[in-house]
């Protein structure tokens, strides 16, 4: 069963949501909150799989929040999900660790399935923010939003590793990238805790985004003979 929390300022879209998910056999709206202190206060008792985040919220942001949940709670996901496509709420909620940001015009059965894939370790992002999102984070290499890695150790990686990597950058899921590679799950899961830890990062989502500043997503790593 997967647990979700609902956070959004809004009665009616809290309500609206917990509806339709909890039709789900395989989901349980577990509590729904109107801003982020609430998120910080509730998972202390009840402890989601994944929360649905709005972006703008009183008392504390979804932005704050979703960095905040990371720091305590990493394994729990975290999708935003709003009305805002900006830049800097794109670009900073992905930073911190969100594994997903979609547009509150997604149908039900787009909503369900993006909880899902997340879950099973996969990124998601709304088609309306993808061609953003990929053409500037491959222009953050020397910002500050960029994210920070060893590349003396990224040349260290083993093909797999490089190739898990790319994939991730995608979108992916470790089930989606052991079908395209023909490997297991778990030698999916080795070479990304591997990758992670040559280059320092804290999760997937920041590989992910280094592999789309590096330009190794969009390249054809994949297809390189094993």
């Amino acid at each position: 069963m997967i647990k979700v929390m609902i956070a959004d300022d809004q009665e009616l879209i809290r309500e609206s949501l917990r509806v339709v998910l909890d039709m789900n056999p395989d989901m349980k709206v577990i509590g729904t909150v109107e801003n982020g202190k609430e998120v910080l206060q509730k998972i202390r008792t009840e402890q989601p799989d994944i929360i649905l985040m709005d972006v703008r919220m009183p008392e504390m942001d979804g932005v704050l929040c979703t960095k905040a949940v990371k720091e305590r709670y990493p394994s729990i996901n975290i999708i935003i999900l709003t009305t805002f496509d900006d830049d800097e709420y794109v670009y900073n909620a992905l930073k911190y660790g969100a594994s997903g940001y979609l547009l509150k015009g997604v149908s039900v059965t787009e909503l369900t399935e993006a909880i899902r894939k997340v879950i099973s370790g996969g990124t998601i992002l709304n088609p309306a923010v993808v061609n953003k999102v990929v053409k500037l984070f491959s222009q953050m290499a020397k910002s500050n939003l960029a994210v920070e890695a060893d590349e003396t150790e990224a040349a260290k990686f083993s093909r797999t590793e490089r190739k898990v990597a790319c994939l991730v950058g995608r979108g992916l899921s470790n089930r989606e990238i052991a079908d395209k590679l023909s490997l297991s799950e778990g030698t999916v899961r080795n070479s990304l805790s591997s990758a992670l830890g040559k280059l320092n990062l804290r999760d997937r989502t920041q590989l992910a985004i280094w592999s789309v500043q590096t330009g190794l997503a969009a390249s054809n790593a994949e297809a390189d003979e094993p």
